[in-house]
């Protein structure tokens, strides 16, 4: 103990005398950037290993989750001076949950200083939709089909996470998924392989920008590699059934095109996929990842997914997880304790090739001389940095742009929305309605709680003051623990506050209904069967609406819903998910006609749970799924097919229409480009922005294909009474799949071509591929 605390005063003389140094890294948006060439840097790294034991190797191999100040409490506890001990004598290559740049200076300070050769730490962090300024969960922020958005939003998160000494995170997660009774929905980008792959391109590029040497910016993770989204019955770690067709053509172009882009670092998934673990699939991470795809970054395991092998079956014990993983291609084991206690008696044994450690070690040490630690460890660790830049005005107004463009209109009879200028009375009713907290979602980073701008607090900023507001939360969303000991119940049976809602909603011009799920609904572990609003909010609702029919229903959720009785009565409908740190100013942009809504849903909403996994890019099957007059087909006896609200959907205040679907030519030749144009008008009285769809379908190919697939999409803005003329082209690329033989291209054949709003209202034409 007291040579921590004698380290902890050396931190302290060198935090002072760093201070004026570090005032300059708020001023520089490309501080500490390195020209040195990847050449250069490959020859430093062999140099530095050259020079490296294997134990020291492993320890580049080895990633620890923060515990604490340093001469805290934890600070006391024998596992974690242990782990200060292997910090200071370089058997640590990264930390994860460090999260302020007093911290991370400390743990550099003990690595650098301390350690023989003075390899510096690199700090990860679960930065998912914001790190301080809250953005839309991704789920929702996909909703605005704006690449834009998604950029800005990262480029902000890296910007803050950055100032708080963090140079890593975990995102994005590129995982697709079909099933809404999986609570890590809100963490993706839907169900569209194409949506999610340029998704995920967005973000890595707000990330990690142009110089990952620049210390506003983070190197970015591609999770979880791979099929973590197909978990079997929705049910969060299930194991995963992915025939190699799916695996091709669904699963992995995402993947593909993050190494394709340079992303920083890879993850792999919890789950076993076709039996076996991916931690452990050399299939996934060496034949495919580090070999078909060339990568070269570097691949981590998921908390623990390494020693949870011997949970899968697959391994004996730690030593024996440890061997599985590193042969199979995993670099890093966060949190397992694997790496550190057995790789060394591994290679010792011959059990594992000496050239897997420095392969993986290799990888690590790339990255951090990228992100210029080498030159300056302490280089993102800026209290001034820390202070001034997050939550700034410049951030909120980048978040409110994206909740607002973010929201989808499911819903909007007799023009109901936007709310009008001569309306004086509005009443906000249910238990998200002056709610603070559940806005800045799950997986919310450093978010401050209860730091969201609410529904009710946007809408009185919105308005005038001889506009009468009132407010009734009506029931609760939830009740119980929000934490990840406790779970949450969601179906409790308190409806005492009703009547006072119901009172609330009576002789009102407006009612603003704000329901859905809590945050902590959706998330990591956080799976259900059921998908429906809870007993007391769907109560809640039925009482309102039979007082007042003037409902206009706020949708908080992470999640597609099932809304079936909602939509059948209620007028309008808003998705506005879980909008971040501006959420409540965002959906008054959009209420009140600041902003004509956009967002465009990018999952299907089911009309029952039952229908889950539902996803608009199904396959035609041999007894199509189209009403017949016998009972032999696709179908449910007691349910429609489709969804309740379809892939791609969303109104507008104002109404569009497609007309002129024109190719440039009838027939292409594979090296050749085809040209796609349609004319869009908007026929209403609103300016407003529309994405426009593209849609193909391959009619006979040498395996199944879906009946559509999105190939592009486009968002534009077109004036009241204006037509604006929308191109597409379309190469092999788009027109091509993966065979039986696993070998990618376009096979010749005819060909429909499909454009819209939505991925079901489409104007069509053909063309044929020789």
């Amino acid at each position: 103990m007291k040579k921590i605390l004698s380290v902890t005063l050396i931190f302290s003389l060198i935090l002072f005398l760093n201070t004026s140094c570090n005032k300059a890294d708020s001023t520089s948006a490309v501080a500490g950037k390195t020209s040195i060439s990847n050449a250069e840097i490959d020859k430093k790294v062999a140099d530095l290993m050259a020079k490296m034991t294997l134990e020291e190797k492993v320890g580049q191999l080895t990633q620890y989750s923060g515990f604490g100040e340093l001469t805290g409490p934890g600070a006391s506890e024998d596992g974690n001076a242990k782990k200060i001990e292997k910090i200071k004598s370089g058997m640590v290559g990264s930390m994860l949950n460090v999260t302020s740049a007093v911290q991370t200076r400390e743990f550099q300070e003990l690595a650098v200083k301390n350690s023989r050769l003075g390899i510096p730490l690199i700090f990860g962090y679960d930065v998912i939709h914001g790190y301080k300024t809250m953005f839309p969960v991704p789920l929702g922020e996909t909703a605005s089909w704006d690449m834009e958005v998604l950029e800005a939003g990262a480029r902000v998160a890296a910007k803050e996470a950055t100032a708080f000494g963090l140079h890593w995170t975990f995102a994005p997660m590129v995982d697709l998924m079909r099933d809404a009774r999986w609570g890590r929905v809100m963490e993706g980008s839907g169900e569209d392989t194409y949506l999610g792959t340029q998704a995920g391109l967005a973000r890595i590029k707000g990330f990690q920008g142009d110089d990952l040497s620049s210390n506003l910016t983070i190197a970015a993770c591609a999770k979880h590699f791979a099929g973590y989204g197909f978990a079997e019955a929705g049910r969060d770690y299930n194991t995963a059934e992915i025939s190699e067709h799916t695996l091709r053509n669904v699963v992995l172009p995402p993947f593909k095109a993050a190494a394709d882009a340079g992303v920083a670092t890879f993850m792999n998934s919890f789950n076993d996929i076709n039996g076996t673990p991916a931690t452990a699939s050399k299939y996934l991470q060496r034949d495919i990842l580090k070999g078909e795809w060339n990568y070269d970054g570097m691949v981590i395991s998921d908390w623990g997914s390494i020693v949870e092998m011997i949970d899968h079956g697959v391994a004996r014990d730690h030593k024996h997880a440890s061997e599985l993983a590193i042969i199979a291609g995993s670099d890093m084991d966060m949190e397992g304790y694997c790496y550190e206690d057995y790789l060394v008696e591994l290679v010792k044994e011959g059990k594992v090739e000496e050239k897997l450690i420095d392969d993986a070690c290799h990888r690590v040490l790339v990255l951090k001389f990228k992100m210029g630690l080498f030159e300056d460890p302490y280089k993102y660790c800026s209290e001034e940095r820390e202070r001034n830049d997050v939550l700034t005005p410049e951030n909120l107004a980048i978040a409110r742009d994206a909740a607002r463009k973010s929201i989808v209109l499911l819903k909007n009879e007799n023009n109901i929305l936007p709310i009008k200028e001569t309306v004086k009375s509005i009443a906000i009713i249910g238990p998200f309605g002056d709610d603070k907290d559940s806005p800045l979602g799950n997986w919310r980073g450093q978010a401050n709680p209860n730091s969201a701008v609410s529904l009710l607090e946007g809408v009185k900023n919105a308005v005038g003051k001889d506009v009468k507001v009132t407010y009734a939360k009506g029931v609760n969303a939830t009740t119980g623990d929000r934490s990840f000991v406790m779970e949450l119940t969601i179906n409790n049976t308190d409806k005492s506050g009703i009547p006072e809602a119901v009172a609330a909603a009576k002789g009102v011009e407006v009612v603003l209904l704000a329901i859905g799920e809590d945050c902590y609904q959706t998330g990591e572990a956080r799976s259900q069967v059921s998908i429906s609003l809870s007993d007391p909010q769907q109560a809640l609702l039925e009482a309102v609406y039979a007082v007042n029919k003037n409902v206009v229903v706020v949708l908080s959720n992470g999640r597609p819903l099932e809304i079936n009785w909602m939509t059948e009565n209620c007028p309008a409908i808003l998705e506005t998910w879980h909008l971040g740190s501006e959420s409540g100013n965002g959906i008054a942009d959009v209420l009140f006609g600041k902003y004509n809504p956009s967002g465009k849903l990018p999952m299907s909403f089911p009309r029952h749970v039952g229908q889950c996994p539902i996803y608009y890019n199904r396959k035609n099957t041999g007894r199509p799924a189209d009403k017949r007059p016998v009972v032999f087909w696709s179908h449910y006896t007691d349910e429609e097919n489709t969804p309740l609200y379809a892939f791609g959907h969303g109104l507008s205040y104002t109404t569009f229409e497609y007309k002129n679907l024109k190719l440039d030519k009838k027939s292409m030749a594979t090296n050749e480009t085809l040209t796609v144009s349609v004319d869009v008008t908007n026929i209403g009285n609103l300016d407003g922005n529309e994405v426009v769809q593209l849609y193909i379908r391959d009619l006979v190919a040498s395996v199944t294909l879906p009946i559509k697939e999105l190939k592009g999409f486009e968002k534009v803005m077109i004036k009241a009474g204006e037509t604006k003329t929308v191109s597409f082209e379309l190469t092999e690329a788009e027109l091509g799949f993966y065979n039986a033989e696993s070998k990618f291209g376009a096979e010749a054949g005819e060909f429909k071509i499909f454009v819209g709003g939505n991925s079901i209202d489409l104007v069509e034409t053909g063309f044929e591929l020789k």
